[in-house]
């Protein structure tokens, strides 16, 4: 089975993908200084663990960020996609990332 969805591609719905990573850069950041902070009053291996994977996951997710905003700011060659076909394209992708977010916060 093959996707051949538009938001996949480079160029399409920068904005929708730099908010999704820049969440997750959020909130591993959240989660990755709660977890240092306690590996420093508590100093328990795992938290030291989580702590540089948080560290880890906090520079994959910057690396992502910047090369969507990079896509955002490079010119265009043609004109941008209407935006009903834009929420159409992407409505899959944010009911994906709210059901995952309500279940996170749950």
């Amino acid at each position: 089975m093959t996707m051949d969805l538009e938001v996949l591609k480079c160029g399409n719905c920068e904005r929708v993908k730099v908010g999704v990573h820049g969440l997750a850069l959020g909130l591993a950041a959240v989660c990755g200084a709660y977890n240092a902070a306690a590996w420093l009053s508590r100093r328990e291996k795992h938290l030291a663990v989580n702590a540089v994977l948080y560290a880890v996951l906090i520079a994959f997710e910057h690396q992502h960020v910047s090369h969507h905003i990079a896509e955002l700011r490079r010119p265009k060659a043609e004109p941008e996609a209407t935006p009903a076909g834009s929420i159409a394209e992407i409505a899959p992708l944010v009911a994906v990332v709210a059901i995952t977010a309500a279940e996170l916060a749950a």
